[in-house]
């Protein structure tokens, strides 16, 4: 009977170094959210709350940004973007909607991408005049990434190419910004 009680205590302690590591990594996911929403605020000229508020509408943190881009460039509001977005549009039929194709989401980077994801996007933009950069195809994953590198490296004071090389190291954006800003 006392080892199932010294077992049941270990087993107590366990689960509260859990839980309590378990609250202070979401402590810090919270704390690195508000951070990135911060600096997608700034970006956009908007309240922090704005920003959060989007947020409750299930999107993940790093398309927030495209809703803001997208929307501002179609002149509609974020939330009606947002509300398409829910009922299961891909941001690739919103940007092609709303005419916020490759051209719009061009971002210069010092050296085109050699490899990972923009690697064969920036093949198709040097390949063809900007006349046509309508023309190239994006990916979903491409939309998001472009847009949230164009912000952060505008919010970071970095280039392009620094951002981008940060988030191949990271989990996600909103990850690479927390790990920059400390």
């Amino acid at each position: 009977m006392e080892r199932i009680k010294r077992g049941g205590s270990v087993l107590a302690t366990i689960l509260l170094m859990t839980a309590t590591a378990a609250g202070e990594v979401g402590a810090q996911d919270i704390s690195a959210r508000t951070a990135y929403f911060r600096a997608v605020a700034e970006y956009f000229e908007l309240p922090t709350a704005e920003v959060s508020i989007l947020a409750d509408w299930n999107l993940r943190p790093d398309e927030i940004p495209v809703a803001l881009f997208v929307a501002t460039r179609a002149g509609i509001s974020p939330e009606a973007l947002v509300a398409l977005r829910s009922s299961g549009q891909s941001w690739v039929e919103l940007t092609r909607r709303y005419q916020v194709g490759a051209a719009q989401l061009h971002v210069p980077f010092a050296q085109a991408p050699a490899s990972g994801l923009l690697a064969s996007v920036y093949e198709q933009y040097q390949a063809r005049p900007a006349s046509e950069w309508s023309e190239i195809g994006l990916t979903e994953e491409a939309i998001v990434t472009l847009i949230n590198v164009r912000v952060l490296s505008t919010a970071l004071g970095m280039r392009p190419d620094e951002v981008l090389e940060r988030r191949s190291a990271a989990h996600d954006f909103v990850d690479m910004y927390a790990r920059i800003i400390g």
